[in-house]
């Protein structure tokens, strides 16, 4: 009985020992992974605001997370929020924004002879390379900006507008653009950056026109298209990152390759919304 006894005990000590050794070893890298995401980083845009850590990030992708699950609560018994003038500010902002963006990769992309096939990046300090990374910078921060659309609808009361796709969409660019802008600041994610810009100067001038009030509601028939435009957009970028996932290119695979499976969300689930919205919604009227 007492043999027993000691080799039970004898088991339970080397069972803890070794959960000790396994917890010590995760740990171990966890450590090893946090310092290569931090060390290995582009160290031209490792100052900048928000970039050299994941940390800053995540925390604003869960005060996101926070305020998308408790602002329609905290609104149900509050009348909406009038808006129309932050709006009309906060949207033509965008646009301008927008189209600093979209002439900066235009025009940078250019002067550099960057290829719209496979582009490597350039890591160097010169002006092109460095101005190309700022506006990839300023890309990504105009994401965090975005945020801000989900706080307008909160405060609306729009909570239809409040969908996975609306919520999916913004709260994971964030990420997205934060592991651009950390590791590929240029090269071919100019691409992705100059399609949207062009796209959201278009889709903010219809908000912008929308929030001018009822009266500009005649000149927004086009709200269809928009949807449109941004399916082409994601077909064009799956396409390019698809042919790039075949061929010889100095550019990541691993990039390319969650690129091309993000597009493909996003496909599905603007699909989804234009055939709900338009086609769906026709059938059922006739």
């Amino acid at each position: 009985m007492c043999q027993q006894l000691t080799h039970c005990l004898v088991i339970s000590v080397n069972c803890i020992r070794l959960t000790k050794c396994q917890m010590a070893s995760t740990w171990q890298s966890v450590q090893s992974m946090r310092q290569w995401i931090l060390e290995n980083g582009d160290k031209r845009t490792d100052p900048w605001l928000l970039v050299y850590s994941p940390m800053p990030v995540a925390i604003i992708f869960l005060l996101y997370l926070g305020v998308v699950w408790a602002g329609p609560k905290l609104m149900k018994r509050r009348e909406p929020v009038d808006l129309k003038a932050v709006l009309i500010v906060y949207n033509f902002a965008m646009v301008c924004l927008s189209v600093y963006m979209f002439h900066e990769f235009l025009v940078t992309s250019l002067l550099s002879n960057y290829s719209y096939l496979c582009q490597p990046v350039d890591y160097s300090t010169s002006p092109l390379a460095m101005r190309m990374a700022k506006v990839c910078w300023w890309f990504f921060f105009s994401k965090v900006i975005e945020l801000a659309d989900t706080v307008f609808f909160i405060l609306r009361k729009k909570n239809s507008q409040l969908t996975f796709l609306h919520v999916y969409h913004h709260g994971t660019m964030i990420f997205n653009w934060w592991a651009g802008v950390k590791y590929l600041a240029g090269g071919q994610s100019f691409f992705i950056g100059l399609l949207n810009t062009f796209v959201h100067i278009v889709m903010y001038s219809y908000y912008g026109l929308a929030a001018l009030g009822p009266h500009t509601q005649k000149y927004l028939w086009w709200k269809r298209y928009l949807t449109s435009l941004q399916l082409l957009q994601f077909v064009l970028l799956t396409t390019h990152t698809g042919y790039n996932l075949f061929t010889e290119c100095d550019f990541p695979d691993s990039m390319n390759a969650v690129v091309f499976a993000y597009c493909v969300s996003l496909i599905a689930l603007f699909s989804n919304f234009y055939y709900q919205s338009y086609l769906n919604r026709k059938s059922k009227k006739t």
